[in-house]
Parts: C-alpha cells; sequence; structure tokens
C-alpha cells in the first residue's frame, strides 16, 4: 500500500484532520487513544491539535473526572477519560511492583505498606491531603529509608503506598493548581474507585485494550501492540486473536479490523496540506513506536538536530523535538523558546502560508494558555535552550 495513503490514513484516526472539531477532551481520548503523561505539555496539545481545546476546558475535565491522569499501559503514566478508567489501572497492575522490589531490598516487609496503607486511608478520610500533610498525619507509620534509600531514590516509605493504592484505584491525585503539566499533586480517597465494578478476567482485560488499540492507530503490527501493552509475545497474540483482524495485505504484518479494512482501502489521500505541531510523544507517534512509517523515503536519511549534536532521522525510536506532521508525515520539528514567546521551528518540506499560520495558531495557545511546552517534567527552558538554537540554525540552512 502507498506509505503516503497509510500516514494520512492515520492521521485521519487520530482526527488530525479536523474531524473531531468541537468534541469534548474525554470524546477525544476514546477516539484517538490515551496521551502519555509525563509531566510536560503532550495532554494539552493532544487535545488542541485535534479540536481547538482549550486549556481551561481541559482543566475543567480534569475537575470534572472526565478524564485523569492515571498509571496504566505498561505502568505508564496516561490521561485517560472516564470510560476507561478501570481498563487503564487494569493493565497497569501487572507493572506496579517495582517500588515494592526496590523497598524489599532496603528491609521494608510487604506487611509495613499494609500498614502503611491503611494509615493513609485512615488520614485521608479527612479530606484530601498533600505529600507531607500524609506524612505527619499518619505518624510513624511511614518511615525514612536513610542514606541506602537516597541511593536508589527511594527516601521514604511513602511514596510506595502512594502508588499501591492509586494502582488499586483507592486513592487519586489532584494537582495543585488543576494543570496536567504539575507533578505536585494532593490526594483524595476514591469512593467507590474504578475497580469496584470491573469483572473481567486479566486475559478479557487485555483483549479489551487491544480492541481499543487497533482502533485508535491501526493498522498496526503486533510487535507495536506488544511495545505499547508491555506483554510478552504469546499474551500479545492472544489478546489480539480474538479480535479477528485482517492483514492490510497478503503477507504484512499490519492488522486492523475487517471494517476498517474496507475503509482504509476506499480512503482518498488529501489533496491539500494539513498541518499540525503535536509533542513529540503524541499518540501517532507513540502507540505505534515506528518513526520510519510516518517519514517520506527522501527523509530517512536527513540529519536533524539531537542531543549533543544531529541524528539521521530514519534511525532513531523517538523525535528529539516536538513534531509537525502533514497528513501524518513527519515535515518538520519544532520547541518553544520562553525568551522569545515564539516557536522556533524547521521544515522538511518548503515552508507556505498554510504551515506558517499552523505555527502561529500553536504558537498563540502556547503563549496565552500553557506559558511553555515542557516535553516532559524536567524539561526547562535552560535545558532546551541548546534543541532551540539548532532548530533555528537548521532552518537557516535551509
Amino acid at each position: 500500500m502507498d506509505d503516503a495513503k497509510l500516514r494520512a490514513w492515520w492521521a485521519h484516526r487520530q482526527s488530525l484532520d479536523g474531524g473531531l472539531e468541537k468534541a469534548t477532551p474525554a470524546a477525544i481520548l476514546e477516539k484517538c487513544g490515551w496521551a502519555r503523561s509525563v509531566g510536560g505539555s503532550g495532554p494539552y496539545l493532544t487535545l488542541f491539535s485535534r479540536a481547538g481545546v482549550s486549556r481551561e476546558a481541559a482543566d475543567r475535565a480534569v475537575a470534572a473526572l472526565e478524564i485523569h491522569e492515571l498509571p496504566s499501559a505498561r505502568g505508564c503514566t496516561y490521561v485517560l477519560p472516564a470510560a476507561d478508567f478501570a481498563l487503564g489501572l487494569k493493565v497497569g497492575e501487572a507493572f506496579a511492583g517495582a517500588d515494592m522490589n526496590v523497598a524489599r531490598k532496603l528491609g521494608v516487609t510487604d506487611k509495613e505498606i499494609d500498614r502503611l496503607c491503611d494509615a493513609v486511608r485512615k488520614a485521608l478520610d479527612k479530606g484530601p491531603l498533600e505529600p507531607e500533610q500524609i506524612r505527619e498525619s499518619t505518624g510513624g507509620a511511614a518511615r525514612h529509608l536513610g542514606e541506602a534509600g537516597k541511593k536508589k531514590g527511594m527516601i521514604t516509605t511513602l511514596p510506595v503506598a502512594l502508588g499501591r493504592l492509586q494502582v488499586s484505584g483507592d486513592i487519586r491525585r489532584i494537582p495543585l493548581n488543576g494543570r496536567l503539566d504539575n507533578q505536585r499533586y494532593r490526594y483524595t480517597l476514591w469512593k467507590p474507585g474504578p475497580l469496584a465494578k470491573w469483572r473481567l478476567s486479566a486475559d478479557e482485560t487485555y483483549i479489551e485494550l487491544a480492541r481499543r488499540y487497533f482502533t485508535w492507530i491501526g493498522p498496526a503490527t503486533l510487535a507495536e501492540f506488544q511495545w505499547f501493552s508491555g506483554l510478552g509475545v504469546k499474551a500479545a497474540k492472544a489478546a489480539v486473536e480474538p479480535l479477528e483482524l485482517a492483514a492490510i495485505a497478503d503477507g504484512d504484518p499490519r492488522l486492523l479490523a475487517p471494517a476498517d479494512r474496507d475503509d482504509l482501502l476506499s480512503f482518498k489521500t488529501p489533496k491539500e496540506p494539513r498541518y499540525a505541531l503535536v509533542s513529540g510523544i503524541d499518540s501517532i507517534l507513540l502507540l505505534r513506536r515506528n518513526i520510519v512509517t510516518l517519514l517520506d523515503r527522501s527523509d530517512l536519511n536527513r540529519r536533524i538536530p539531537g542531543e549533543g549534536g544531529t541524528v539521521e532521522s530514519g534511525t532513531i525510536a523517538d523525535l528529539p523535538s516536538n513534531a509537525i506532521l502533514d497528513r501524518g508525515r513527519v515535515v518538520g520539528l519544532w520547541e518553544y523558546d520562553t525568551a522569545t514567546s515564539a516557536i522556533a521551528w524547521m521544515s522538511f518540506v518548503k515552508p507556505n502560508k498554510a504551515l506558517e499560520q499552523a505555527v502561529a495558531r500553536t504558537e498563540e495557545f502556547v503563549r496565552t494558555q500553557l506559558g511553555d511546552a515542557r516535553s516532559f517534567s524536567l524539561d526547562s527552558p535552560k535545558s532546551r535552550a541548546p534543541r532551540v538554537e539548532a532548530l533555528r540554525q537548521a532552518a537557516r540552512l535551509q
């Protein structure tokens, strides 16, 4: 199948062609997939790029529990729609033991964490609390782990208990300023929790995840689903088999629902450009994590600004900066420069008025509503400065 048609189809399925105009944040995430959350602007850019959702509207959806940030696939945090809260928590359960494994090596027992979890629940009976307030309220139930713990990145036992209670859906965290690009929280009891009525077995749960996945981003390979879900080869095959997916062509490993295959075959690639500025971990990039398939063949050997120098675009798993897309094709990179309140960008194609307008539209959104476009929690204007300058230099050389 023609590469350009596939890229345009993925953009269409991801509603980067305007198909979700005026949709709610929850509806967008149900249609396009969960938005990876790492303390950056990614979820906001996901919603804005598809339906022009303002930051305030996204924050209202968070406050109303229409969408929420939860540990889910592979144990990673995503922003999910309410319809998927239980599914997200359930598929994250198997990946939730890493902190406890570290704690055990530091002499912490499971019974100790059980007691601490009980103490946290009791403390939160009085209302939402910040971590320090929880520590004070639980008295001696939470303890410091000394220098050994500091070396392991685990200063006290409290984060272990908070993590366990989040995975079980007993508590949830509330951003202190109500924003998704913030990593300071209060915690509150969740009654009833999302898992209270979940009755599917583990196998059935992963079938539901596979069903959503191939709707969000099909056609995709089994290996791509396996990466997203964190499942082994055998378990991934077992999750996909009941869906009776169809290959897009004989011998092609890329699969999608039979009805979607018919739609794909009749799909016409739009003739006019459709530019979208998205985060570097947008679902169209991250769900399959196969950058090569979103690059034109002429760009596979292109040198682009990366960490500490340039990298060949066709050899990387993740983009070094945010992406500019045109009908699913990566046609440029961008970063936000707080010093000038402007987007620094380069394009793989000759800039035109439509591209410049797309950049200006996202630039205004970031400047007036977000204030910055951090890629992740530790990203900062200072750490980003070399990437900003590299993009500007690359643009000057075009």
